[in-house]
């Protein structure tokens, strides 16, 4: 068996003191998660953050920075995610847009309130993107190159 970990992608978007989150449906449970998903066949990194941020918020993000690279593997199973989480702004916003499949809706949340529903959090990977964005990690987007 060949091991592979998934590539995924986050976006952490900062609006007046508060930061968009999804509230989605996960393993039976409502949890919150940065606008989050996977790296598609030839597609960039920047491309799936954009792409994911608007199916599940139906806001336009442009990725401004690198926050980090995290590696998480859930304790339940064996499954390694490599999470790129990228920061940036939202422009335009499309209410009428249909939000992906699980997810409930997208809120903004201060990060006060987001430390407080970490029992509810998807995955460690929430709260450590935020902590590092709050310490002001920021890494140039021209460390990633696609060849």
């Amino acid at each position: 068996m060949v091991w592979k970990p998934n590539v995924t992608v986050a976006a952490i978007v900062e609006r007046d003191g508060k930061f968009l989150l999804v509230e989605e449906e996960a393993g039976g449970m409502t949890v919150l998660n940065q606008p989050a998903g996977h790296l598609e066949h030839n597609e960039s990194l920047l491309s799936a953050v954009a792409r994911e941020t608007l199916e599940e918020t139906a806001w336009r993000f442009q990725p401004e920075h690198l926050i980090g690279v995290y590696r998480w593997q859930r304790s339940a199973n064996p499954v390694t995610y490599i999470r790129f989480c990228f920061s940036g702004t939202v422009t335009d916003h499309d209410p009428q847009r249909s939000l992906d499949q699980g997810i409930i809706q997208a809120v903004w949340l201060t990060a006060n309130e987001i430390e407080q529903e970490a029992a509810r959090h998807r995955s460690p990977q929430v709260q450590k993107c935020l902590d590092d964005y709050l310490a002001g990690q920021r890494y140039p987007l021209d460390l990633i190159t696609d060849l």
